[in-house]
């Protein structure tokens, strides 16, 4: 499509049903690079997963010792998006990548050492500044230089990346776990951490951050590696009009309007973590003990059999995003969620095991990977302006890490109180549907449609009732 520079802002703000000529091979291959933030995000947080039945016996953890195992990266988690949202402002979305590459592998080696408890905690602390800064950067970069058509897609290709990263975690703790080799588990994670910092050396910076930094000669450039000639030159006085009308300051978030959109993508970074499948998914091979499977080879391997079948299902989410829209995922995942977290309880309760546990883990996931997983990062993307996303984005994701704290945490403390006082854990799963049903009011009353509109829209409609985006 060839558009003229002088009338594109205003084609972009009324959103042409015409999309620019893109070249997509060169879009895919620096998205994917990015997305290898997300990858090592995933791996970082679930090796744990196979490596915590081993690590729980060396250490001798009670429940406390136990949740603040899991809990601990989360802490780490919620001070890296507060310093990624300053950090990628100042140096770029690129160099903060690199540096998140960097903590990564330092908080690797120091998960493969530990003498006791407190320096294992004090690694996996370490390592979660590294996927803190990764859940802010990787997706905020990615939406940086997607096109609105395919950016649902794109974002959620991290999510994607972040699932097969998990999943290959648990793939490795699975054939490690007969030698109950758990140092050699977090030993794994370093090969894709230098495959990252590799990437790094060929990937640009974002358009968007050159802009605001005046470097409009290497916005351009970049820009015309993505787009045709004349839809690069539209794009440049799109994002130079955006972020020209005012610069940021964080009190704008407080704002009338913008306010709003905090509120959105606060909720949804903690009822992301308090519907239950995530804090649930760290413990996944403990749960699968406690519903029959005894050995920890047996228990691990159900795991591997849900994160496969969640990978699939993140699949029809990269389908379905740029297809249905966000709100439909969002409605409808939470409404399924709530369902299989009341049937997991209604399991426990009944004291059934084996397999029943797993299938219903495996319809949890699947509403889980389809809706607040992958939205949540993409939403939070989505809805703040230009000036504004590093540091709107930042503190959305420090909420979140500091529900998944809160929730891994006393996962384990709480499971064992309500097996001393009632016998069963049922009630934290009826706990966890109850949020569900509380999430599915929120995004049907709150959340807006951001599908096939541009970052400028989508930021400017914030500003004006009039142009506010439809719930």
């Amino acid at each position: 499509m060839n558009r003229e520079p002088g009338n594109c802002i205003q084609e972009e703000i009324v959103s042409s049903s015409q999309s620019p000529v893109v070249r997509t091979g060169y879009l895919y291959r620096i998205a994917l690079i990015a997305t290898m933030g997300g990858f090592i995000f995933g791996y970082d947080l679930d090796i744990i997963i196979g490596a915590l039945l081993f690590v729980r016996r060396e250490f001798h953890f009670n429940p406390v010792q136990l949740g603040l195992a899991v809990s601990s990266a989360a802490f780490g988690c919620i001070l890296g998006p507060l310093l990624g949202g300053s950090v990628s402002d100042w140096l770029g979305r690129k160099k903060t990548l690199a540096i998140t590459a960097l903590i990564f592998a330092v908080g690797t080696v120091g998960t493969i050492v530990p003498h006791n408890a407190a320096e294992f905690d004090c690694a996996r602390f370490i390592g979660g500044l590294g996927v803190g800064l990764a859940s802010v950067v990787s997706p905020m970069y990615i939406s940086e230089i997607a096109p609105s058509h395919l950016r649902g897609r794109l974002v959620t290709v991290n999510q994607l990346a972040i699932m097969v990263g998990a999943l290959l975690s648990i793939v490795v703790a699975y054939c490690l776990s007969f030698s109950a080799s758990w140092r050699m588990m977090f030993a794994s994670e370093l090969l894709p951490v230098a495959a990252f910092l590799i990437g790094l050396t060929v990937m640009p910076e974002s358009p968007r951050w050159l802009v605001c930094r005046d470097r409009l000669g290497e916005a351009r450039d970049v820009l015309r590696r993505i787009y045709d000639p004349a839809s690069a030159e539209c794009e440049l006085r799109l994002i130079r009009a955006s972020i020209g009308e005012n610069r940021d300051r964080i009190r704008e978030l407080f704002a009338p309007g913008l306010r709003r959109a905090l509120l959105i993508g606060i909720a949804l970074a903690v009822l992301q973590q308090f519907t239950g499948v995530s804090p649930v998914i760290s413990y996944m091979p403990i749960i699968f003990e406690q519903a029959g499977f005894r050995n920890p080879s047996a228990a691990i391997l159900q795991t591997v059999i849900v994160m496969t079948w969640s990978f699939l299902w993140t699949l029809v989410a990269f389908w379905l995003v740029d297809r249905a829209g966000r709100r439909p995922l969002l409605l409808t995942g939470t409404l399924g969620m709530g369902a299989g977290m009341f049937l997991m309880g209604l399991s426990f309760e009944l004291k059934f095991a084996g397999i029943w546990v797993v299938a219903i883990m495996m319809l949890s996931m699947a509403f889980y990977v389809t809706s607040l997983a992958p939205l949540t990062w993409l939403i939070m993307s989505e809805i703040f302006p230009t000036r504004l996303r590093g540091r709107a984005m930042a503190l959305s994701s420090a909420f979140l890490w500091s529900a998944n704290f809160a929730s891994t945490q006393t996962l384990p403390s709480l499971s064992a109180f309500m097996q001393s006082r009632v016998g069963s854990i049922s009630g934290v799963f009826w706990l966890f549907a109850l949020v569900c049903a509380g999430a599915f009011l929120f995004a049907w009353r709150w959340v807006p449609e951001t599908k096939g509109r541009s970052l400028e829209e989508i930021g400017q409609s914030w500003q004006s009732p009039a142009d506010r985006l439809r719930v």
